[in-house]
C-alpha cells in the first residue's frame, strides 16, 4: 500500500489543502525528510531537480510554525532562495499547503517597491520567503526582525554560492537565534556548502534522494537530444520542433539577453505564442511573462539563465538549449525544468561548431552518450522521426510577410528653357537689406 501525507504527523488542515489540489502521495525526498524534520532535526538534503524538494522542507516548516505556542506578529520561519522567480514559486507552494490555516506567508525580493513589503511586515507575518539582498536591506533598516525565527531553510544553496550570495547568507545567519532548526537543500553539494553547513548546523542528517551512481543528477525520465546545428538554421529548426506531436509548454534557454530577445521576436513573427524573460526586462514584465505561460496565453518561453532555477510550472514538455550551456551544472539545471515530479520530458541542445569541445567536457563529466553531436539541419530526417514531427512541417505557422513594394514616383516635369521663362519684377520688399559692418578698433591703454 502506497504512503500518503496523512501517514505523517501533519495537521489535518495541511493534508486537506494538499488533497484539494490532487497532492496525496509523497515523493522520495519528501518521505525521507518529513519524519526527521518534524522531529526538529537539522537536515542537509540532496535531490534531483524537480523531485519535490519544496514540500520536503515546506510541510515541516508549516507544521512547526503551527506548533509554536506563543503567537506574535514576528516571523517564525525564514526561507532564503537565490532568485526572484524561485522565491515566488516557493511562496506559492507554501501558500497552497497552508491554504486552510491562518498562517501568513510573505515573499520579499528586489525590483519591487519597499512600501508594500514594509506594510506587510508591520501587519504580521509567520513565514518569510526571500532573496538574500532584499532580506539584508529590510534587516538593516530594522524592518525585518529575525529574533523570533526558529526555523531556517536555505534552498538551492549551490546556486547562491555561484551567484556570490554566500556572504549575505552568513550575515543573515549571524542575526538569527542560535537555537534554531536549519535545513539546507540543493541539487549539488560543493565543498563550501558543506563547510557552511558544518559551521552553522547541529548534527545534521544527510539525506540523498539521488542514485549514487548517477553523478549527473539528471532526471531519468528526460529524453535528451544533442545536435550540431548551424546558427542560421536554428530558428527554422526550433520552429519545426515546436510542432512536435504531444508537445505542451516549452522553455528555450539562451546565453545572452540579446539572443533571447531576437529568438523571441523571430518566433512571434513566425506565428508562435511566445514570451520572453531576461535581464533587460523589468520585474513586472518578467512576472507577466510567467503568468501568461502558466495561464496558457503563451506556450513558449524564451529565457536566459535567470529562469533556470525555481521554475516549477506544470506541463513543460520540452526544453531547448539554443547554444551549448556553460558547464555541466547549468545543463542539469536547465533541462530539469521538464520531466518534473515523475512526468516525461524532452531536452534538445543545439551545439555550434565552435562549441563542440566545451560540449565534450560536459558530456564526459555527466557520462552522456553524445560525445560527437550529430550534424543536424531543419530538414534532417532524424529530427522528424526522433521528435514525432509530421512530415512536411515547416518552421512557421504564418506566411512570411512580404516587404511592401516601393511606390513609383511620377517623372518630374522638365523645366522650361531659360529663354522661355517669364521675367518677373523683383519685389523690393523682399530684397534683403545690406547691413553695414562697423569695425571697432580696440585701443590699448
Amino acid at each position: 500500500m502506497s504512503q500518503t501525507f496523512s501517514d505523517f504527523n501533519l495537521d489535518s488542515r495541511i493534508v486537506d489543502a494538499l488533497s484539494a489540489v490532487g497532492i496525496k502521495e509523497p515523493f522520495p525526498i519528501q518521505s525521507l525528510t518529513l519524519p526527521i524534520a518534524l522531529g526538529g532535526n537539522d537536515i542537509i538534503g540532496q535531490a534531483k531537480t524537480g523531485t519535490g524538494k519544496t514540500l520536503g522542507f515546506g510541510l515541516p516548516l508549516i507544521q512547526n510554525v503551527l506548533n509554536v505556542a506563543q503567537k506574535t506578529d514576528l516571523p517564525k520561519a525564514l526561507v532564503v532562495v537565490p532568485t526572484r522567480e524561485l522565491a515566488t514559486q516557493v511562496a506559492s507552494d507554501l501558500s497552497t499547503a497552508a491554504a486552510k490555516t491562518e498562517l501568513k506567508i510573505a515573499v520579499f525580493y528586489g525590483g519591487k517597491a519597499y512600501e508594500p513589503q514594509v506594510a506587510e511586515l508591520n501587519s504580521g507575518v509567520d513565514i518569510v520567503v526571500g532573496t538574500p539582498g532584499r532580506l539584508i536591506d529590510l534587516m538593516n533598516q530594522k524592518i525585518l526582525k529575525l529574533n523570533e525565527v526558529r526555523m531556517l531553510v536555505l534552498d538551492e544553496a549551490d546556486e547562491m554560492l555561484d551567484m556570490g550570495f554566500l556572504p549575505d547568507v552568513e550575515r543573515l545567519l549571524k542575526n538569527l537565534p542560535s537555537s534554531k532548526q536549519m535545513m539546507l537543500f540543493s541539487a549539488t553539494m560543493p565543498g563550501q556548502i558543506i563547510s557552511l553547513a558544518r559551521s552553522h548546523m547541529n548534527n545534521p542528517t544527510h539525506l540523498n534522494a539521488t542514485d549514487p551512481n548517477d553523478e549527473s543528477s539528471v532526471v531519468d525520465a528526460i529524453e535528451q537530444h544533442v545536435w550540431r546545428a548551424h546558427p542560421m538554421d536554428k530558428t527554422e529548426l526550433i520552429g519545426r520542433i515546436l510542432q512536435a506531436q504531444g508537445r505542451n509548454l516549452v522553455i528555450i534557454f539562451c546565453k545572452t539577453k540579446r539572443n533571447a530577445q531576437k529568438v523571441f521576436e523571430d518566433l512571434v513573427e513566425r506565428g508562435f505564442k511566445a514570451g520572453a524573460i531576461h535581464g533587460d526586462m523589468g520585474q513586472g514584465a518578467r512576472e507577466n511573462a510567467l503568468k501568461q505561460l502558466r495561464a496558457g496565453k503563451v506556450d513558449v518561453l524564451v529565457a536566459t539563465d535567470v529562469a533556470a532555477r525555481g521554475l516549477d510550472i506544470d506541463g513543460i514538455t520540452h526544453v531547448i538549449n539554443f547554444e551549448c550551456p556553460e558547464d555541466d551544472k547549468t545543463y542539469v539545471h536547465r533541462i530539469g525544468r521538464t520531466g518534473r515530479a515523475g512526468a516525461d520530458g524532452v531536452a534538445i541542445t543545439l551545439i555550434d561548431w565552435s562549441e563542440v569541445t566545451r560540449w565534450q567536457v560536459i558530456n564526459k563529466t555527466l557520462g552522456l552518450p553524445f560525445n560527437d553531436p550529430l550534424e543536424t539541419y531543419s530538414n534532417s530526417p532524424h529530427v522528424f522521426t526522433g521528435l514525432n514531427i509530421p512530415d512536411g512541417t515547416k518552421g512557421r505557422l504564418v506566411a512570411q510577410k512580404e516587404a511592401a513594394p516601393k511606390e513609383k514616383r511620377e517623372p518630374r516635369e522638365k523645366a522650361a528653357p531659360r529663354e522661355n521663362r517669364e521675367s518677373k519684377p523683383r519685389d523690393k520688399s523682399s530684397t534683403p537689406v545690406k547691413r553695414k559692418r562697423i569695425r571697432v578698433e580696440r585701443k590699448d591703454n
